[in-house]
């Protein structure tokens, strides 16, 4: 086997890339997708040859019209694959405070996502899954701690 062929057969891993954005009373901000039961942060699948930070700037863009340039990686989550969905890797970048003027010019996919919000800890929990708001708070922490975290499945590992 030549090295090409090596390099090809190894595993390869689902990525995505989400951000945390904050308003001035410290909530952050959920979207609700068109084609699920949940919300989520804002983010999605990294691209084939794109980094994670880059695909987080270009989510962005698609999801809110907004042009960022993320802060610092607070998050990295492993998640383990269950029957709906291989194992993956996600990203979440600290989007900082955003403005008046950002928040007035988020435009969304209509077709892609129905709405956002600004969201408590508590409210977050109840809109997102389980792992969702483990993986929100996590970061959250990270960002108020000023560290990254590594998450498993949402959870630190042991």
């Amino acid at each position: 086997m030549d090295r090409f062929e090596y390099l090809a057969s190894l595993p390869r891993k689902r990525a995505a890339a989400s951000v945390l954005f904050f308003d001035e009373s410290d909530r952050i901000l959920l979207v609700e997708p068109t084609y699920k039961n949940h919300w989520e942060l804002p983010g999605g699948v990294i691209e084939a040859d794109e980094s994670p930070r880059a695909g987080a700037i270009r989510e962005i863009a698609e999801e809110l019209a907004l042009t960022i340039s993320p802060g610092r990686l607070l998050a990295v989550d492993w998640v383990p694959p269950i029957p709906q969905r291989t194992e993956g890797l996600i990203f979440v970048y600290d989007g900082g405070t955003l403005s008046p003027a950002q928040r007035d010019s988020i435009r969304l996919p209509a077709e892609e996502l129905r709405s956002w919000a600004w969201c408590d800890d508590e409210e977050a929990a109840t809109r997102l899954t389980d792992l969702l708001a483990r993986r929100a708070i996590a970061a959250r922490q990270a960002r108020a701690a000023g560290f990254t975290t590594y998450l498993e499945d949402g959870f630190a590992p042991a």
